[in-house]
């Protein structure tokens, strides 16, 4: 088990990032070699490219979506964002072909930082409110 002290405030600089990133899915603040884990179904996507695709995929291909943040907290090396999936589902899914339904999904994912980069998140999202608001 890890555990972070709250002592050791952000730089300034991974304070402006992980603010932007949270707002854009930007990957110029993921690491090269990052690794994005999907908690609920076990898939690994890694690298700064496969993570941008998939992001993309997800937020601009299979919904028009965003992610609404309610709380955040980040530290020199960790970051928690909690929140929100939001938005319409408007191509295939998971074998769902397009619905367009809303989606207000609960969200919340944990971040490995370094040299003010992301270079782990753990994506825990439910799947199961997902797929319900779906049918």
């Amino acid at each position: 088990m890890s555990t972070t002290m709250l002592e050791k405030t952000p730089s300034a600089t991974t304070l402006k990032n992980m603010e932007a990133y949270f707002k854009t899915h930007d990957v110029q603040y993921i690491a090269e070699d990052a690794v994005f884990i999907n908690l609920g179904t076990g898939e690994r996507t890694q690298g700064r490219k496969a993570i941008g695709e998939m992001l993309y995929y997800i937020y601009h291909v299979a919904f028009d979506a965003k992610a609404e943040v309610t709380h955040s907290l980040i530290t020199e090396e960790k970051a928690v964002l909690e929140g929100f999936f939001v938005g319409k589902h408007i191509n295939e899914f998971a074998g769902i072909p397009a619905t367009q339904k809303d989606v207000r999904v609960p969200l919340c994912v944990s971040y490995n930082l370094k040299e003010s980069l992301i270079t782990e998140a753990r994506i825990y999202m439910l799947g199961d409110v997902m797929f319900k608001q779906l049918q």
